[in-house]
């Protein structure tokens, strides 16, 4: 009896010393999940909704958050219903700001539509006889402000359109309409996409195809300039993501450089490799830098892997073979406006006064120009991917995508 009460009485103590901590870590444990409230898909989702009008395609537990009024970009998206890791940057601030700033307005989102090229002679965004400083650089109501029209949606899909007018710097006038197709993915057609199963993972998935159509009666010159479509996909960074882009191997002579670093000074080494045929670049959002691949080296793959938090995001589109006139978007009259990138990569950081837009990183992809007729159109399908779950897993699809291991691409810094 005596031995019964002496151990009832241990037990007591005990529990009542550990309790505590327990309840410590449980308390904690709710704090970082109320502090990170704003990484979850649904509190994303319903912060928009709080401040404009949104179109949500679903499929099981994927889903994105379309916002007609900013081009139908795709602010964000999810691989595991509300609860899941929310993958597209949304500026906050700006947003419940209600604010509308003169030169960009930089909501955020990870898939948005943009126009090329920003600079040069063919701009777009400068005015005719500017100079080429920031002052002078305003980007188009139609890719900024101007709400996009729907034309029809359903649960997995939803289709946009825009009538557009607009003039170069060098005064060419250009009357077009954009439609933006955008699909969420099921299993069957990710499979078909990657020829890799994802049956065993988390995964969202969807494609837009892009369109601009010729609406006006002349035919667009290289020597008046031309249009391209280019698209950019803003995330969340982290110091544990890695960049990742295979490109075509070659003489340099003949397909030109593997990465082009040039856009705001060179990157240092402990931010930019090249391994073989795959260029590893640092997401941390803390070192503004751009990097570029040319369309001669490019496979029309890209991505990123999240060590920390175990996600893969694919980003693949559709270069056409051989084509080499790409829009070149540098703040400068040009000796060669279609010499641009077809693929890039934004590390984004602090600017020159300690302020930052961000921070975020995004990957890019752009359309040959378009040398269009009256009537005529250009296409330029992408797709995102976001696979979280089993490293093995996600390893595989990798391995199968983009041409290289998760272990190489975690510890190419």
């Amino acid at each position: 009896m005596k031995k019964t009460i002496i151990l009832l009485i241990s037990l007591i103590l005990v529990t009542s010393c550990t309790f505590p901590d327990h309840a410590k870590k449980i308390n904690l444990n709710s704090k970082a999940m109320i502090s990170d409230s704003t990484k979850q898909y649904g509190n994303n989702r319903d912060f928009l909704k709080r401040h404009v009008d949104i179109i949500e395609l679903k499929n099981a537990g994927s889903a994105i958050t379309i916002v007609p009024a900013w081009q139908a970009r795709v602010m964000t998206s999810t691989a595991e219903g509300d609860s899941g890791y929310s993958f597209g940057w949304i500026n906050r601030n700006l947003i419940s700001s209600g604010k509308i700033l003169p030169h960009i307005n930089a909501f955020g989102g990870e898939e948005r539509l943009w126009l090329g090229p920003e600079g040069g002679q063919f701009s777009i965004f400068f005015s005719k006889e500017k100079s080429f400083v920031y002052e002078n650089w305003h980007t188009p109501a139609f890719l900024d402000t101007t709400p996009f029209k729907l034309i029809s949606s359903n649960d997995s899909s939803a289709l946009f359109a825009n009538d557009i007018t607009t003039v170069n710097y060098s005064g060419t006038s250009f009357k077009f309409r954009i439609a933006r197709d955008i699909n969420l993915l099921s299993e069957k057609e990710i499979l078909k996409l990657i020829s890799s199963d994802v049956k065993d993972l988390k995964c969202v998935a969807y494609r837009s195809e892009n369109k601009i159509i010729n609406q006006g009666n002349n035919a667009w010159k290289k020597e008046t300039g031309l249009l391209s479509i280019w698209m950019l996909g803003m995330f969340n960074p982290s110091p544990a993501i890695v960049i990742t882009i295979p490109v075509k191997s070659g003489d340099e002579k003949v397909l030109g450089p593997k990465v082009n670093d040039a856009y705001f000074g060179k990157i240092p080494a402990d931010r930019l490799k090249i391994s073989g045929d795959h260029i590893f670049f640092k997401a941390d959002g803390k070192s503004r830098g751009k990097i570029g691949i040319p369309p001669l080296r490019a496979t029309g793959v890209m991505g990123s892997y999240d060590s920390d938090n175990k996600i893969l995001t694919l980003l693949i589109c559709r270069l056409p073979d051989g084509k080499k006139d790409y829009v070149n978007s540098s703040w400068q009259i040009q000796e060669n406006p279609f010499s641009g990138d077809a693929l890039n990569s934004y590390n984004d950081g602090p600017l020159e006064d300690g302020s930052q837009m961000g921070p975020f990183y995004e990957l890019e992809t752009s359309s040959p120009a378009a040398d269009l007729k009256p009537g005529e159109s250009l296409s330029h399908i992408q797709y995102t991917m976001h696979l979280t779950g089993d490293t093995l897993e996600l390893d595989k699809v990798s391995r199968k995508v983009l041409g290289v291991g998760l272990e190489e691409i975690s510890k190419a810094f």
